[in-house]
């Protein structure tokens, strides 16, 4: 089997862990998040930061939160609270990817409702004022996205008056879906994006205006710390995505932490590797907890 095969194998393999506790966001079925208390010398310190965690799998039905509750559990065991999110993808067409405007729609609700839903709660060990948001390709474009809502022009839907909620202490987008026009050059995930984006042959005006709302590389600067964490060798999302995202982002005067890792797409969420270790020490520092223990 060959490496990155047996990368995606790895994680798809390992077995789910459930939650401690899952809750709504919204109405619809999808509308949901699932909380892994924190655990660990962090966790019993002081309350911990809540990491929202927002899956991959190209915005695509079959793909849903519990092939990253092995990783959210992982965080979990490093001092972190995690809130897994799930949101809509595509639809009845296992092939379609996401949907628009709704897929949006969950990305912003979730970011803005979770952290006072953990709150009213009353889950202990989280600190709801300490976010960082954390996704896995289609996931790290959601996370990108979510941190640049206030560069939307006023009166489209998902817009903030000023830069993200205020408990926001930054981004690690992991192998992310950073930059949509380059990946819909490069035809990442089979035309996963153009299907994000309600791509209708022949509208192309339609599809320029979608990409300028929905294309995190297109809404810089943020002026929200942003680190990537992207794999060497990753086929899935090639490193000329994250990139491009860098580049647009020096372009824009905004500094952006890449860190490059050996591997391809999946060890960033895969547990068991030392990829993972990375990642829960990059969210230290972004959630400024230091190294992680």
């Amino acid at each position: 089997m060959g490496g990155a095969a047996a990368e995606e194998t790895s994680v798809l393999g390992l077995t789910p862990v459930a939650p401690d506790r899952t809750a709504a966001y919204g109405e619809h079925p999808d509308q949901v998040a699932d909380f892994y208390l924190p655990r660990g010398p962090r966790g019993a310190a002081r309350p911990a930061p809540l990491v929202l965690l927002f899956h991959g799998g190209a915005w695509r039905a079959p793909y849903d939160r519990r092939h990253v509750s092995p990783f959210a559990a992982f965080l979990a065991g490093r001092g972190f609270a995690v809130a897994s999110v799930e949101y809509r993808r595509g639809g009845a067409d296992p092939a379609r990817a996401g949907r628009w405007p709704e897929t949006f729609d969950d990305i912003a609700a979730a970011v803005d409702t979770v952290p006072s839903l953990a709150r009213e709660l009353g889950l202990p060990g989280v600190d709801p004022d300490r976010v960082v948001l954390t996704g896995h390709s289609a996931g790290g474009h959601a996370v990108l996205w979510a941190a640049a809502r206030h560069r939307l022009p006023p009166g489209t839907p998902w817009h903030l008056p000023s830069p993200s909620p205020s408990p926001l202490r930054g981004v690690v987008a992991l192998a992310p879906i950073a930059d949509l026009a380059t990946a819909r050059a490069l035809d990442v995930c089979s035309g996963a994006v153009g299907e994000l984006l309600g791509e209708v042959r022949g509208d192309g005006d339609e599809l320029t205006a979608r990409l300028a709302l929905a294309d995190p590389a297109a809404l810089l600067p943020t002026a929200i710390p942003t680190t990537i964490v992207q794999g060497g060798t990753d086929i899935d999302v090639p490193p000329a995505v994250a990139d491009a995202f860098a580049t647009a982002a020096t372009r824009a005067g905004q500094d952006v932490r890449l860190v490059r890792t050996e591997g391809g797409h999946f060890p960033p969420i895969d547990p068991t590797t030392p990829v993972a270790h990375t990642v829960a020490e990059e969210i230290a520092h972004v959630a400024g907890t230091g190294p992680a223990s």
